[in-house]
């Protein structure tokens, strides 16, 4: 969905703007990887989804993930496996907004993973989380910008979603998802204001009190969209939340949409 060669297409033939984003942040270093693909290096079923040499496959229980990507801006390899296990499937999807044009669905909000890589070389095993969006228009064209919060406590995954939307009315969600597959709403905490990123993209999350957060690591920081680890006090307990802030206003500007390629490049096969 930012794809800045698909919006470019007019938004047209799905299929020929593909991309496997992996992300990997290291006590030394980071590597990023979103290369866009087209038609000929794609070939999906039911349950694989393959992209030149990286894969998805849904083996029934587990969520396999075969890893071939060079990061930018240097060419440095990513390749390995990645196995994500399901503790909890709970088969539900929720509408972003009233018309139901944009979904969200937690697919696995409690799971495992294992990751056993060889470029660069790592192993870790941990907890992990799956879930998908899907849309019938452009997201800048049903939201202002969003805020968004996971978190693991007491056995159970929380989810605070906050957004604005383009007609002007705002999305209050906070779920919480139990090991059983079990779904409850809960009231959103009060929210709060974080500091700016660097590029002055504007961050808020939902705590306690209002000093209930704060940013252990910054992930991410670009003009348009950041990613950062939180310490979020959420029931009068202190956990460790990823969060993202959005800002689809600055997404949209054509400007953005020029710098996208140097973290996103594309490259296509020459088969037919």
């Amino acid at each position: 969905m930012f794809s800045p060669y698909y919006a470019w297409a007019g938004r047209r033939d799905p299929e020929n703007h593909c991309a496997v984003n992996v992300a990997l942040y290291g006590a030394e270093s980071d590597r990023w990887a979103m290369t866009e693909r087209g038609r000929a290096d794609l070939t999906r079923t039911a349950d694989r989804f393959s992209l030149a040499g990286s894969s998805l496959h849904w083996s029934g229980s587990e969520l396999i993930i075969q890893l071939d990507e060079r990061a930018t801006p240097h060419m440095t390899p990513i390749r390995g496996t990645v196995t994500l296990t399901p503790e909890a499937l709970p088969g539900r999807a929720f509408p972003l907004d009233p018309a139901g044009r944009h979904v969200w669905q937690p697919i696995a909000p409690l799971a495992r993973i294992s990751v056993e890589l060889d470029r660069p070389q790592a192993r870790w095993r941990g907890h992990a989380y799956l879930d998908a969006n899907r849309g019938d228009e452009p997201l800048e064209d049903g939201f202002r910008r969003w805020d968004w919060s996971r978190l693991r406590k007491d056995g159970s995954a929380v989810v605070l979603y906050d957004a604005q939307r383009r007609d002007g009315s705002d999305l209050r969600m906070a779920l919480r998802f139990d090991a059983g597959g079990g779904v409850e709403e809960i009231v959103p905490p009060p929210q709060i204001c974080l500091p700016d990123g660097f590029w002055g993209v504007r961050r808020n999350s939902r705590a306690d009190t209002t000093n209930g957060a704060a940013i252990r690591r910054v992930l991410e920081d670009s003009p348009f969209y950041t990613r950062e680890m939180l310490e979020l006090r959420l029931g009068g307990q202190v956990s460790v939340a990823i969060h993202e802030s959005l800002d689809l206003d600055r997404f949209a500007n054509p400007v953005v949409k020029l710098m996208l390629p140097f973290r996103m490049p594309r490259w296509t096969s020459r088969r037919p």
